[in-house]
This record gives structure tokens, sequence and C-alpha cells, in this order.
């Protein structure tokens, strides 16, 4: 379950990682974000996202050329 969405689909990189931090600064923290990508590039984007600014990458999936991520905004 999300609490907000975000659809980066048709954006390259770094689109789909600015968009995803502005949302993640307009959210509470405990909020998670859920956002489909189609830039295969931002599977390890979003992982090295969250580990640089400490946000817990709850869940990364792939299905054909769409990728899903949620994000749990930790601060």
């Amino acid at each position: 379950m999300a609490d907000h969405t975000l659809d980066a689909r048709g954006l390259n990189c770094p689109l789909p990682i600015l968009r995803a931090r502005k949302a993640l600064k307009e959210m509470a923290v405990g909020d998670v974000l859920a956002i489909q990508a189609t830039d295969p590039g931002s599977v390890k984007d979003f992982e090295a996202f969250c580990k640089a600014t400490g946000h817990a990458l709850v869940e990364s999936t792939a299905a054909g050329n769409e990728f899903r991520f949620r994000i749990r905004r930790t601060q």
C-alpha cells in the first residue's frame, strides 16, 4: 500500500530520481511513495538514492519494461 504515487514512465535518468526526491520532501515521515518507471537504469538509481538519503526501499520489482518501487520516507 502506498500513500502517494509517482508516474515516471517515459522519463530517463535523472528525472525519476529528481521527481521522487521532490515528492518525498512533501510527504510525512513514514509515508510510502509508489513509483512506476520505464528507465532500466532506475533500478540501480533508486537503490543508490535510498542508500544516500536514508529512505527505505521497501520494494523493487520489474515486469516487462516497467519497474515499480516503493520508498518509505524515514526522515
